[in-house]
């Protein structure tokens, strides 16, 4: 596993390198030996924000792609959460192998990147314990612009307004970005 941690708006001290290498470390035991963890620490500068310390964290496998973003008032807490939720990803994903695999687990851990050198048992989550679409919702998609979405975006106080792009005439996704301003997603045949 090839763990690099970078900073931004932070210098990176040698204590907190090697914090990261021991929480994030841990990850090793899951993972296939060229898996590569990039860790990126930062620091808000928003005096509104009450938890500026950021640890975003991307795991890439041959597989899927895990990402995990955690924020707090110190960076080691951060480091701590962000290595928390990307251990669960990373157990979760796992068991969604075995069982799809149904025995030869071994090898389909092993093409996703997700197999470490020495097998480790990991915890089989409940079907109920899965994410569940558990509320449906239907409106008229109406035709507008993309700045009349993000207007309609204000006005709802969504984090997203899907609308039909009256230009295109295509379903399009207006949203928030961390940054304060907003991106498009539109659909492609």
């Amino acid at each position: 596993m090839n763990l690099t941690v970078k900073g931004r708006n932070i210098t990176v001290t040698d204590a907190l390198d090697a914090y990261a290498l021991e929480k994030i470390g841990r990850l090793s035991k899951y993972l296939s030996e060229g898996a590569r963890i990039e860790l990126e620490l930062s620091a808000e500068k928003n005096p509104s924000i009450a938890e500026s310390q950021v640890a975003e964290a991307t795991v890439h496998t041959k597989g899927p792609t895990i990402r995990a973003r955690e924020a707090s008032n110190d960076m080691y807490a951060s480091i701590d959460l962000v290595a928390d939720k990307l251990e669960r990803q990373v157990k979760k994903y796992r068991s969604k192998l075995v069982s799809r695999s149904q025995g030869g687990h071994k090898e389909a851990l092993a093409n996703h990147g997700l197999l470490a050198a020495e097998e480790h048992e990991t915890e089989v989550e409940d079907e109920d314990a899965m994410p569940r679409i558990v509320k449906v919702k239907q409106f008229r998609v109406k035709p507008m612009t993309p700045e009349e979405a993000a207007l309609q975006l204000e006005l709802v106080g969504h984090d997203f307004f899907v609308f039909t792009n009256a230009e295109s005439a295509e379903t399009a996704v207006v949203y928030r970005r961390r940054d304060g301003d907003y991106g498009l997603i539109e659909s492609q045949r």
